[in-house]
């Protein structure tokens, strides 16, 4: 019987992360939900153990070193094997002018966001060049990693820094079979937007209207292509940038 193949999806409690998870599973892979939340992650993996995969939900922090480590441990004792993974966690942190916006805030965005990445990629591709299977990582970042977006410079900057970081490890690892890339979102009706519109209608159609499509997208939208780009079908692919927006970025 063929090996079922082992994803790694962080910040899969909710969001874009549950809906990915989810969609690996659809696909046939074996999955690792790591939330911050460990009520969420768990909830994640219940539902994915019920569609008959297996599943192991972890508790991690993307902002701290140790832990980042220990969930990768967690991913190898469980499964001993990594084939795909998605770097999705992160936050949008506080909104304001870059003059008005504090170092606190400035730091904690880029912990997580860039740094948490980072390390999380360290781990991932020393377990994929270790079993020599080759694999795929996908990062997310998002629009406001290709275009400037006013009130959010410590964002914007993380999520640039991501798309750099792909396009590096892309290159120095093509000829090992890894594949990185990453999935720029555009407006994404979840709990991150919700938060920024404050689910006000008009303020909605406001950032509907950005879009070519006139609309946000979907958690699942964008799930699908970050489980398109881990898969066989996308082998030729790596190093892209891939914006996932409704025509926001072609205006």
């Amino acid at each position: 019987m063929q090996q079922s193949q082992v994803v790694l999806v962080t910040g899969g409690g909710a969001g874009i992360g549950k809906a990915t998870a989810f969609a690996y599973a659809e696909a046939g892979c074996d999955v690792v939900v790591a939330d911050l939340h460990a009520d969420q992650a768990e909830a994640v993996a219940t539902g994915i153990r019920n569609l008959g995969r297996r599943s192991l939900p972890v508790q991690a922090d993307m902002g701290d070193a140790d832990a980042i480590a220990l969930m990768h441990q967690a991913v190898i004792a469980e499964f001993d094997r990594l084939d795909y993974a998605c770097n999705n966690a992160g936050i949008e942190g506080q909104q304001a002018p870059t003059a008005e916006t504090t170092l606190a805030n400035f730091d904690q965005v880029i912990n997580i966001n860039l740094r948490g990445v980072f390390l999380c990629m360290q781990e991932q591709l020393r377990i994929m060049l270790k079993q020599q299977s080759g694999g795929s990582i996908v990062n997310i970042a998002s629009v406001a990693g290709l275009i400037g977006f006013p009130g959010l410079p410590a964002y914007c900057a993380s999520k640039g820094g991501v798309v750099q970081l792909t396009k590096t490890a892309a290159l120095e690892y093509a000829e090992q079979n890894i594949r990185v890339n990453a999935i720029c979102p555009g407006a994404i009706k979840t709990d991150m937007i919700d938060r920024i519109t404050h689910q006000d209608p008009e303020i909605e159609k406001q950032f509907a209207a950005l879009h070519a499509m006139n609309r946000m997208g979907t958690a699942q939208e964008v799930a699908d292509a970050i489980v398109f780009l881990s898969m066989p079908s996308a082998s030729f692919i790596t190093g892209l940038a891939i914006a996932i927006d409704g025509g926001f970025t072609s205006r």
